[in-house]
Parts: C-alpha cells; structure tokens; sequence
C-alpha cells in the first residue's frame, strides 16, 4: 500500500515513454519514406521527374475545397484552377482506384514478434526466419546506422522483382532508424554453404552436382545481364558473392543485397561506387585502384562466382587452380564429357576475371555462352544414353 501513491505517477510516465516512442516511430518513418520516395522517383527513367510538391492546405485553397464549380470532368474528378499565378489542372483519386507500390509496411512489433525478438542464432549476419502473417519470410535488419543502404536495397529490389532469380521483396518497416526488409523466403539457404568445401563439412551437406552448379551461374549470369541492360543507365550489383545469392525451392537461385548498387549517370562512362570495401582485396581491381567503376566491375565478381563452383574453395583463398573432387566424383562413363564441360565453364571464369576490364566480356555475352554450354551438356547426355543404348544391343 505504501506505493499507492506512486501508481498515478507510474501511469503518467508510462503514458510519456510511449508518446515519445510513437513521435520517435513517426519522425522515422518520414525520414526514411522521404528517402525511400526520393529513390523511387530518381530511378525512374534514370531522372529525377520534374514533380513539385504541394501541401494539402495549398490545394484546398486552389479548387475552393474541391467545390463543384470547379469541377472540369465529374468521372475524372479534374479541377481547373489558378496555383501560384497558373492556370491549371488538378486531378484528384479516390482511395480505391489508387494502385500502391506493391510493398507493404510493417510495425516494429509485428516484425519482433515475427522473428521471436531476433534471437542470437540467425540465419546470417543480418538475416531472420520468421513467420509473418502465416507465411515463412526472410527479414533483413542491418545493425549500423546504413538507413540509406536498407533503402537503396528495396528500391533496386523493387524494380528487379520481376525477374524469376532475384529476391523479392514484400515489404518494410520505416519506423526504426535503419529500415527493416521484409523478404520471400529461401527455403535452401545461402549458396555458400553448399558449394565452400569447408561449410558442406562444417554443416553435413550434400555438395551440389556439377549440372546444377551450371544452371545455377548460368540464371545468375541471366539477372546481372538485366540489371545492366534493362534500365535506361546500367545499374551495377557491386556485391555479387556466394553469400549474396540464396537459393529458393529446387535450388533456384536468388539474386539478393543491392545495399551498394549504383547507376552510372546520363553522360558518363563510370561512377564512383561505396568505398567501404575498396581496399579489402575482393573487389575489381579498378575499382580498387580509382573508386570508379562499369559494369565490369560486376563482370569481374561473376568470374569470381565461377572460379567459386568449379573449385569449392572461396576465390580469395585459391592458391592454385583445381576441380573439386566432389565433381570429380561424378565421372563415369561420361568422364570426357564432362572434362570438355569443365574446361568450357574455365574460359569464362578467366576471361571475367582479366585484370583490364576492357578485355572482360559482357553480362549478356557471359549469359549466352554459359547457355551454349548447359545445351551442350544435355545434348552429350542424350548421346551418352544413346551410345549405352546401343553397347546394351
């Protein structure tokens, strides 16, 4: 009893504690939309549209609170009106013909909740399974203050989440100071853990067939050749890496982490990329050498990928070039085939890599030549089948 008189007081501070954490969630909130509006717009047409804004009051004011004599066209709710010394058009929508950006938002405790309050054992720096609205979604919370890399990562995911081997989004959280990413989940997981020698032994995994690891780089090859060509500039990954592709159900890679991708602008041959791992000795090297990088640079790290799938080993610890013996393994009666496979596979993996970016091929000539490769494969298979068909006669 003798804290009764504290219990009125205790309310009282409760109430200011989550008034100042509601402000705290909403100045978030529109901080990080503005930024996330920002990017949508600039990434348009690789411009800035021409767009100005205007508040509510301003508009209330021009059309005489949408009064009915200014009503132009009623089915398309036009208002003719004088702004700022103009004549001009204003139309307004109701809600339900409005069509969203196909991303939704999240609360912060939806997403605690989700995540079990993001537990110490995670899928990966950064990742969490959760369970969000009866669905299984990956959730991709940054722990340093890199608000405008969550950000540049759903608006670059955004636009790719039309393509079949790219990690797509599904919504966000804006009201915590970096932005919360709210991803599909990939069932298979990072594609590191099956391909590293040392992690397959780490985690008891199966090592991934040699013509799995061919459609894998080709599809891969697939996504990066439209991230360069399907835009009005060619928009550069910058992070392509085993630990940057998951793999979805049937082992379909996703393309993921656009946090450092960049647009080369109108005009210009390069652009100056995000310097924070320019000098740890995995990047291309003129971008190591200038801070300026093309699409190359991208080109470069794909080489990197192949190097990866041939050898099992990470490419910065490959100090001489051999097959891993679990693809080895798989030869049979089909050995040279598979040889001539190899070797085909080995001509890119070193043409990507050359260390003049001018002699280094392109996304979609790479794409091309992995295809040609894969459609070889299938047509040694059927001559194989063929060949025992006929040793069984």
């Amino acid at each position: 009893m003798r804290w009764s008189w504290f219990m009125p007081y205790h309310h009282f501070f409760i109430k200011r504690r989550q008034e100042r954490e509601e402000r705290e969630r909403a100045f978030y909130f529109y901080e990080n939309g503005s930024v996330l509006l920002e990017k949508l717009i600039a990434s348009c047409n690789g411009k800035p549209i021409p767009i100005r804004t205007f508040s509510a009051q301003q508009l209330f004011q021009a059309t005489n609170n949408f009064s009915s004599e200014k009503l132009v066209m009623g089915l398309s709710i036009w208002y003719k009106v004088s702004l700022e010394g103009r004549m001009v058009l204003i139309k307004a929508y109701f809600v339900r013909n409005a069509k969203p950006i196909p991303i939704r938002t999240f609360s912060p405790q939806q997403l605690r909740q989700a995540t079990n309050n993001y537990p110490a054992q995670h899928l990966g720096v950064y990742w969490y399974k959760g369970s969000l609205e009866g669905r299984i979604v990956l959730i991709n919370r940054l722990d340093y203050d890199l608000a405008d890399l969550a950000i540049n990562d759903l608006v670059i995911s955004a636009q790719m989440s039309g393509h079949s081997n790219v990690l797509k989004p599904i919504g966000c959280c804006l009201h915590t100071p970096i932005p919360i990413l709210v991803l599909e989940f990939a069932a298979k997981g990072f594609l590191a853990d099956r391909i590293f020698v040392y992690r397959i032994t780490e985690l008891q995994h199966q090592p991934m067939v040699w013509e799995r690891r061919l459609k894998i780089a080709r599809q891969i090859a697939h996504a990066l050749s439209y991230l360069h060509t399907a835009f009005p500039r060619p928009v550069i990954h910058m992070a392509i890496k085993m630990h940057t592709i998951l793999l979805g159900e049937n082992d379909v890679p996703k393309l993921s982490s656009f946090y450092f991708s960049v647009s080369i602008p109108e005009g210009e041959a390069d652009v100056e990329a995000y310097d924070c791992f320019r000098h740890f000795g995995f990047c291309a090297p003129e971008f190591e050498a200038t801070g300026k990088v093309t699409e190359k640079a991208d080109v470069y790290d794909f080489g990197r990928i192949l190097l990866e799938l041939l050898t099992g080993e990470d490419s910065l610890n490959i100090t001489r070039f051999t097959i891993d013996p679990a693809i080895l393994a798989e030869d049979g009666d089909g050995g040279a085939s598979l040889q001539h496979q190899l070797q085909a596979v080995v001509d890119p993996a070193l043409t990507c890599t050359e260390e003049d970016p001018q002699t280094r091929p392109t996304m979609v000539d790479v794409t091309k030549q992995l295809r040609r490769i894969e459609r070889f494969t299938q047509t040694s298979e059927v001559l194989l089948g063929n060949l025992q068909n006929l040793k069984l006669h």
